[in-house]
């Protein structure tokens, strides 16, 4: 399988659940791998799985500093950049009544404020490649409501996609947002999300969780110069929720 051969890639978020699937994916297919994440130990362990064409960079995506030293690590590893994957992202069930101004602060950072910083950062590297692709992972919460917060960002997400393509199309440069729906990741375990997910499960039409495997099926069609012509869309992946 070919489809990233020659293409290197940074993954936000990827040494664990959906980013750590893409990062699989990209690597069979070709390509060379930056998995950018907090997590070191999990990051250094999946690199090490993925061999000489994946490296573990640690990034913190709201730190604009870290970004530049990631995005030129990467070059001096396997040269400029062609596609980046905003995947990194936390999520958040409080109401409206719960959630505090900082819960609210510190999603906007790493859900919202992230993309932005990743897409600015990474643009300049792009051109260096002649072109390339930006997918950023929003959810189908960024078509459809949900929680106070998390919905909020998925949200820009989709618009600063579509604002960021329209900037950068004449460049050669694609930007797409994904749209996942319930997916069997360690994000949807956590303490205050997994009931609630759990139980919204049972309305899917496809009667399923979906596995990371399947979104990364769609990140490496949009990573890849099959969708030349597809750039400020959304794509969703939800097994039909937001079909009813």
């Amino acid at each position: 399988m070919d489809r990233l051969t020659g293409k290197v890639a940074i993954i936000t978020g990827a040494a664990r659940g959906m980013g750590a699937s893409h990062a699989r994916k990209f690597v069979s297919e070709g390509a060379k791998v930056v998995i950018a994440d907090i997590l070191e130990d999990e990051g250094k362990a999946l690199a090490d799985e993925l061999g000489k064409n994946a490296k573990f960079l640690e990034l913190d995506v709201t730190n604009k500093d870290n970004w530049e030293k990631v995005v030129a690590a990467t070059e001096k590893a396997f040269g400029p950049v062609n596609v980046l994957v905003n995947n990194a992202g936390i999520s958040m069930n409080k109401s409206i009544d719960d959630i505090t101004e900082e819960d609210y602060r510190k999603i906007v950072d790493i859900n919202q404020v992230s993309v932005f910083l990743g897409m600015k950062t990474i643009v300049p590297s792009i051109r260096k490649a002649d072109g390339g692709s930006i997918v950023n992972i929003s959810s189908m919460n960024g078509i459809v409501g949900g929680a106070i917060g998390y919905t909020d960002t998925k949200f820009a997400v989709r618009g600063s996609t579509k604002a960021a393509a329209l900037s950068l199309s004449h460049e050669g440069i694609r930007v797409n947002s994904v749209h996942p729906g319930v997916i069997e990741t360690p994000m949807i375990a956590q303490g205050d999300s997994k009931d609630v997910i759990q139980e919204f499960a049972k309305h899917i039409p496809n009667k399923r969780i979906a596995k990371p495997e399947e979104v990364s099926n769609l990140v490496l069609y949009l990573a890849s110069d099959d969708s030349s012509y597809s750039t400020g869309s959304e794509f969703v992946v939800d097994g039909g929720l937001t079909a009813q």
